[in-house]
């Protein structure tokens, strides 16, 4: 069986997760799956929508970590994995789901890739983007304006309640477990290095 490699890039709500994961995916020079932790958040759809809303996205207790093993399982054994497909606009899943094709490498992005310690022993190699919190704020007030219906004294006040608590309880301890650290916007020559050292390891 062909071994796969499982790299995460973990970081703060609006650090460049996701850009960079998509940048690394681009530019490997081989067959990439992304795995993406957002997709696995539990679905609401029993709750009224007050209920949705009042629930804290930035605890990593609102992700389905079974149905995660089970993805990561299927991947690092050469399968095709089943995702599901999230409606962060009602806090609900969409019907059906999506598939995550196998390949040699796995890049996954998330809040919180390196906090169950059964999911951090899976990574051979490990980013966190560091970034301030002046511009994740920024980030995201921009995101969850255009792609998630919300308005900017909302997405601030979750911010200032949820995601920053959140992020120096859950997210900021994980810059210890991470192969490399980089700074937010990632530069060139950031880049660069991140893919020959992922070169070096896959």
């Amino acid at each position: 069986m062909q071994r796969v490699t499982f790299i995460a890039v973990v970081g703060g709500s609006g650090s460049g997760k996701t850009w960079l994961a998509e940048r690394l995916a681009d530019r490997l020079g081989t067959a990439t799956t992304r795995l993406r932790l957002d997709d696995f958040y539990r679905d609401l759809s029993h709750l009224t929508r007050a209920g949705r809303d009042a629930c804290n996205f930035d605890d990593p207790a609102a992700i389905d970590w079974e149905a995660v093993r089970e993805a990561v399982e299927e991947l690092a054994a050469g399968r095709a994995a089943r995702a599901p497909v999230y409606d962060f606009t009602s806090h609900s899943r969409r019907p059906g789901t999506q598939s995550l094709p196998p390949a040699p490498v796995v890049i996954g992005d998330g809040l919180w890739l390196l906090h169950p310690g059964w999911l951090r022993g899976r990574f051979a190699f490990s980013v966190f983007v560091d970034c301030a919190m002046e511009v994740r704020l920024e980030r995201r007030i921009g995101r969850d304006s255009r792609e998630r219906g919300r308005n900017e004294g909302s997405v601030r006040r979750q911010f200032e309640t949820q995601v920053e608590p959140m992020h120096r309880r859950f997210v900021e301890p994980q810059r210890a477990f991470a192969t490399r650290c980089v700074s937010s916007p990632v530069e060139e020559p950031a880049l660069v290095g991140l893919l020959e050292a992922l070169r070096a390891v896959i």
